[in-house]
């Protein structure tokens, strides 16, 4: 009886804590607009910052341009049939949004039926003959389209597509035609202030749910296991109607269980006292993606707190943190930042590495890469790229502390949240960092 009380009254406290959010319906006005904005403030300025007078977005039905779903509404889930959209550049009477193929995503778009038959949605031959003309009467001096070897956002255009899209243009724009590369990279990359508060508001959910995860209301040990925890959170925010673009993991580090153990350990080991927990876990609203990674410790019996030496290897995690975000400046190149911060880490005596990304229309986002995690000496292209204001990042890394009370056994402390560079440069967490480690108590330690 007591433990269903207990658990009740933890819900109750989460749940006050947990803002909600809007309705669908609000939810798709608050998206429409983020979309106007983004087109109006973002896409003319990258446009001329990249010397594209003409951009073409080609893409079919279920095999759509990674960048369709940060060009269209809330309401449009696929590309219809074969969607062309040019953006063409008419100097101050702003950029052309034509759509051939596809909708006006509500009014934002010039949509082109087929001009030989009334009504009818251009498809086909005439689709083709219609972009001809488009371009024809706008001679532009320059034609992007989405094509590279570096960055998979900037790579939407297929094959079959690309061969059809360069024999309709033929020779006469051959020498027109560049890969619009950063355009795509940093259209899809730039966040807009308007988008902060519902950001907020999700980070706050995903704070919610992993102090409820890892506390007695989900774990009782000896019995609860990580995948418990795992699907506890799945179905948590399936339940509140919000999706999640990766699996959680919940990952055990206990005295004796050293890292190989854990690599090779079947799923469902059970959570002991004197556990540290970690988690990876991240949720998807409103076409935003979150990333997040926590750590937990289940107290013992007659522990009321975290053993120092545990505490130090969290407290080691966060200055990492300081020592990446200190360093995150616009117009460094994501593999400049990692080989400071490699070099402060070294100054300062820490085990650990970096493997930091852009967050926001993806999980793993569109701009630099700060190191991945097996690749310490810069990643080539996809770091080369320099940090923008206006950017969210997830600052995910981890450091190794050798702990007293394992006897020396090394504890990886592996955090990730995500933080802002806004439009000055300055570099802020979006909600906060942990820096205490969630407790997870038995009930006799209980209140």
């Amino acid at each position: 009886m007591l433990r269903t009380v207990l658990a009740t009254f933890f819900l109750i406290s989460s749940l006050a804590a947990q803002p909600n959010l809007p309705p669908l319906r609000q939810q798709a006005e608050i998206q429409q607009e983020w979309l106007r904005l983004r087109l109006e403030r973002h896409l003319p300025a990258l446009m001329r910052k990249h010397n594209v007078q003409m951009w073409i977005v080609a893409c079919r039905e279920y095999a759509e341009d990674p960048a369709f779903f940060s060009l269209v509404s809330p309401t449009v889930f696929a590309a219809r049939r074969t969607t062309v959209y040019v953006f063409f550049d008419k100097g101050e009477a702003g950029v052309e949004r034509l759509a051939l193929g596809g909708e006006s995503n509500g009014g934002l778009y010039t949509v082109y039926r087929d001009p030989t038959s009334s009504g009818k949605e251009i498809y086909g031959d005439s689709q083709w003959t219609t972009l001809r003309k488009l371009v024809d009467e706008r001679k532009p001096t320059s034609i992007a389209i989405d094509v590279s070897a570096t960055h998979a956002f900037s790579d939407g255009l297929t094959a079959g597509l690309q061969e059809k899209l360069l024999a309709t243009l033929g020779p006469a724009y051959k020498d027109r035609i560049k890969p619009a590369e950063n355009l795509a990279l940093e259209y899809q990359e730039l966040r807009i202030p308007e988008m902060l508060p519902t950001y907020r508001d999700m980070m706050t959910i995903v704070h919610s749910l992993i102090a409820r995860a890892f506390s007695s209301e989900v774990i009782t040990p000896g019995k609860t296991t990580d995948q418990d925890v795992v699907w506890w959170l799945r179905q948590k925010v399936n339940d509140a109607g919000l999706g999640t673009w990766f699996q959680p993991s919940v990952e055990i580090q206990r005295k004796g269980l050293t890292a190989a153990n854990r690599l090779n350990r079947r799923e469902g080991t059970v959570i002991e006292r004197g556990d540290v927990l970690h988690t990876d876990f991240g949720i998807t609203a409103m076409r935003l993606n979150t990333d997040t990674q926590h750590m937990g410790y289940v107290l013992r019996e007659g522990e009321t707190d975290v053993p120092a030496g545990i505490k130090a290897a969290l407290k080691n995690t966060n200055r990492l943190q300081d020592l990446t975000m200190e360093r995150m400046k616009p117009g460094r190149t994501g593999n400049t930042v990692l080989a400071d911060v490699l070099h402060a880490m070294k100054e300062e005596k820490l085990d650990g590495t970096i493997y930091s990304h852009p967050v926001g229309d993806h999980g793993h986002a569109a701009g630099p890469l700060i190191g991945l995690w097996d690749h310490q000496e810069g990643v080539p292209g996809r770091g080369d790229v320099p940090l923008l204001p206006g950017t969210w990042f997830s600052i995910e890394l981890q450091a190794t502390t050798p702990v007293a009370e394992w006897g020396g056994q090394k504890l990886e402390v592996a955090l990730e949240e995500d933080m802002v560079l806004d439009e000055q440069g300055k570099a802020s967490w979006v909600l906060r960092r942990q820096s205490e480690y969630h407790l997870i108590k038995t009930f006799s330690q209980l209140p």
